[in-house]
């Protein structure tokens, strides 16, 4: 019932309105430089980190993960407890190239693609999501790990002295 859910939800999120898609996660038109420092203070005022997901609104497993994340609690949970979440378009209307080169050029890794900033905006880690990926959806184990190993606590040096 659950893969059923999800690829319904998945379905819905991507299907057209007059060739638009029906739910709209990446605004190409955004400021995505200024977007990006403010997630960076929020995440330094509250102790977390920023979480970047680099994708569009014609990426279909960029819209997969979005419907994932939201039918599972657990993810959900740990990323809104533990990070500041910023989707930062990559269409042909707007690349943000001059973004996408500051934070290392992570495109390269296909899309979606996730970044975790700390909160004074240094890039901790890129991850490819293709390896939190389970045949044509996402793993909800791997997703928990990848978030659980790099929010605050898990990059704090202190906890390992």
């Amino acid at each position: 019932m659950k893969i059923f859910k999800l690829t319904l939800a998945v379905l819905l999120i991507g299907m057209p309105v007059n060739g638009q898609p029906a739910v709209v996660l990446y605004n190409p038109s955004a400021d995505a430089a200024g977007e990006l420092q403010q997630a960076i203070k929020q995440a330094r005022d509250s102790n977390r980190h920023v979480l970047v997901q680099v994708g569009g609104n014609w990426c279909p497993w960029c819209l997969k993960l979005h419907g994932f994340i939201e039918s599972h609690a657990k993810v959900d949970s740990i990323l809104r407890a533990d990070y500041i979440l910023l989707r930062i378009n990559y269409s042909p209307e707007n690349k943000n190239t001059e973004v996408l080169a500051s934070l290392g050029y992570p495109q390269r890794f296909g899309f979606p693609v996730l970044l975790v900033l700390d909160g004074n905006g240094k890039r901790l880690h890129t991850q490819d999501t293709g390896y939190l990926e389970k045949d044509d959806s996402y793993d909800e184990e791997k997703l928990n790990r990848f978030l659980l190993n790099w929010n605050v606590r898990a990059v704090d040096p202190r906890q390992y002295q």
